[in-house]
């Protein structure tokens, strides 16, 4: 470990060093979590890397989504001796800018937080037999609801018989968000990612597994950081090369968060997420006769209309409506935990009341 690190080089800006002020204060050091695994994190500090584990308080007076996560920026007490390996806890985690969440694994509506504080998602698809618009949209709705500026980074490009219908197919969803077609196995071949990752931001690459991601994490550091696995032939999937996520800095200055292969990404976003993903499809709704209209059968609805007559496609109109559906059964399953967590809380409080009532 290093006996100091510049915390700028890592996009600590003035902004983030006043909003350390108050616990600069109390002694404590601005650290930014690079690697989280459950209570165990590794931070960087201007004294260096440390080994972190977060205070009692912060674990179990907090929601699980407001313990630390990869890119949050914290305030951390050293402890133990001077010498390396560094050790500290974790007393608070400074507000959020942004956020990357989905939905947690399990039956409960729970958010999962994966990374904070990004200026920039880069959505990687494989050009191979791997590609998927669909996908595609999902991963910008969660861009959208997380408040995270978006580019399409189309990998594999020299093994795409069709380049420009697959731009094209990518640039009809994108909303506006930049489109890049890139080659990672080539350090030339990423220039075009290279426009995109300017100093001082903090870059998360997004994607399934098997679409290049470790390639240009290892293009981008200029080193062989990454293992690198071939995808299988038979649906251009591959295995988790990448086991967790990871901030590490940038040689030109930033930082880039690493986040392993996700097969299957569930939505944590509202519907003014989904209707920025999908912006011309909320513009043609606005000029829908009724209000509530569900765009499927009612008469004059303009959604219909502008299928019917080739200005949207049936395709994304049916992607859209499956993302709104999946978005409103989380939103009454949430509806319905809380009512749940409600009574449970009121009958645990009237229980109380009956013993205390039997004592007197």
């Amino acid at each position: 470990m290093q006996d100091s690190f510049d915390l700028t080089t890592i996009c600590a800006t003035d902004a983030w060093f006043e909003a350390f002020q108050p616990y600069a204060a109390r002694g404590l050091l601005l650290g930014r979590v690079s690697v989280a695994h459950g209570d165990r994190y590794r931070l960087y500090t201007a004294r260096g890397e440390m080994t972190a584990e977060a205070i009692g308080a912060l674990l179990f007076r907090t929601e699980r989504s407001a313990w630390p996560v990869v890119g949050d920026w914290v305030a951390a007490q050293p402890v133990g001796p001077d010498e390396a390996p560094l050790q500290a806890m974790i007393h608070a985690v400074l507000p959020r800018r942004t956020m990357f969440s989905r939905r947690a694994a399990g039956d409960r509506e729970q958010e999962q937080v994966m990374a904070a504080n990004i200026d920039l998602a880069l959505i990687v698809c494989g050009l191979d037999g791997d590609f998927n618009v669909r996908r595609i949209e999902r991963y910008l709705t969660l861009a959208h609801a997380s408040g995270v500026d978006a580019a399409i980074v189309l990998n594999k490009s020299d093994m795409c018989a069709d380049l420009a219908a697959r731009l094209g197919d990518a640039a009809g969803v994108a909303g506006g968000a930049p489109v890049v077609a890139i080659t990672a196995r080539s350090a030339e071949g990423i220039d075009p990612v290279l426009r995109l990752v300017r100093p001082g931001l903090t870059v998360a690459l997004l994607g399934s597994s098997g679409v290049g991601k470790s390639t240009l994490v290892n293009q981008l550091l200029g080193v062989e950081r990454q293992l690198v696995r071939e995808v299988r032939e038979s649906d251009s999937r591959g295995r988790h090369t990448t086991t967790y996520r990871e901030l590490v800095p940038l040689p030109q200055g930033g930082a880039l968060i690493d986040t392993p292969g996700m097969r299957e990404l569930q939505l944590w976003a509202g519907q003014d997420s989904l209707d920025s993903t999908f912006a011309e499809i909320a513009a043609l709704a606005a000029g829908c006769r009724f209000r509530d209209c569900s765009h499927v059968v009612e008469e004059g609805c303009a959604v219909q209309a502008a299928i019917e007559a080739g200005e949207l496609e049936a395709s994304r109109w049916e992607s859209y409506r499956k993302l709104r559906a999946e978005i409103a059964w989380h939103a009454r399953q949430t509806d319905v935990q809380a009512a749940q967590a409600q009574k449970k809380k009121w009958k645990a409080i009237h229980k109380a009341m009956r013993v205390d009532h039997k004592r007197k």
